[in-house]
């Protein structure tokens, strides 16, 4: 007696329309779903929604006909998240990508299911999401713009007086919990108040816009450079001492002193007047810097201006 052949299963007449409506209702679908072998990662399924954008599948993985530049599995495979250790279905992962080929944005409900013949294969439905994501991004970065406008100083582009201070107190707590020097520079223009009144506003704002970009090629991009209103401007030095701070002062004082602005036929020279304060390991707050370094700033002025005092 010659043992029986294992049997195959064959697909009835009923089964060939099942299959024929779900096809149907699937390629009527408004997104891609595909289906590809768990392991072989060979697509089973692919519904016309999917060949209308990425052609005809052949006898492809789904990696060679949804990716681009791809010579193995998508290191972004879903695949291991979709079966628990026994090889069962875990359920739906639903996650939001940016496809490699078309480069448009898609929802992805991936899934473990049994195909028909009994193998365990991977569905996705993917619902192209291009336009909600645009709209998403363009949000967001109108959001990114309207903070770094509202921490920004519109005529010069350095820090207003908002953001000095949240920056500059972040950095005052970091020194008091490391020990580390802070030192803060205050500086005014000298006369300015003449440069508008002789030149004009216009001229007033080419000056300060002048010195501000000077200032910042001469800072630290450590250093917190701000434009606190008027004609007055303050740096927060992280890690600097006294000595250092002056010796930054004096460098951005001799380099006001040398600049010239040249307007209607003539020339503008505009100094600063420049006043410091730091701490060592001492508890002080910025308040308290900022008053010392105008203290010193106003010693500075009554001296006879374009020149650096300090407080320790």
């Amino acid at each position: 007696m010659t043992p029986s052949s294992p049997s195959i299963p064959v697909a009835s007449h009923s089964d060939d329309l099942n299959y024929q409506a779900i096809a149907t209702v699937l390629n009527s679908l408004d997104a891609l779903v595909y289906v590809a072998d768990m392991e072989t990662h060979d697509l089973i399924f692919f519904n016309d929604y999917g060949k209308q954008f990425w052609g005809k599948v052949g006898q492809k993985k789904c990696w060679q006909v949804l990716q681009k530049d791809q010579d193995g599995p998508c290191a972004f495979c879903t695949n291991p998240q979709l079966v628990d250790e026994e090889g069962n279905s875990t359920g739906p992962v639903v996650w939001e990508f940016q496809n490699t080929a078309n480069h448009r944005w898609y929802q992805c409900r991936d899934q473990a299911i049994r195909w028909i013949d009994g193998r365990l294969v991977r569905m996705e439905i993917a619902t192209d999401i291009t336009e909600r994501k645009e709209m998403e991004q363009a949000l967001k970065a109108a959001k990114a713009e309207a903070e770094k406008l509202a921490d920004t100083d519109e005529l010069t582009g350095l820090n207003n007086r908002r953001a000095f201070f949240n920056l500059s107190n972040q950095v005052i707590s970091q020194a008091l919990r490391t020990g580390e020097p802070v030192a803060v520079i205050m500086f005014d223009l000298d006369r300015f108040k003449q440069v508008n009144d002789h030149w004009g506003h216009a001229a007033g704002d080419a000056v300060l816009r002048g010195l501000a970009a000077t200032a910042r090629r001469t800072v630290r991009d450590s250093d917190i450079l701000a434009r606190l209103g008027g004609e007055e401007f303050a740096i927060l030095l992280p890690a600097t001492d006294l000595p250092k701070a002056r010796y930054l002062a004096q460098r951005l004082q001799q380099a006001f002193s040398r600049q010239i602005f040249p307007v209607a036929n003539d020339k503008i020279r505009c100094t600063a007047s420049f006043g410091i304060a730091a701490s060592f390991g001492q508890q002080i707050t910025l308040d308290d810097l900022l008053r010392q370094a105008d203290k010193a700033l106003f010693r500075a002025k009554a001296a006879g201006r374009d020149r650096v005092d300090s407080i320790s």
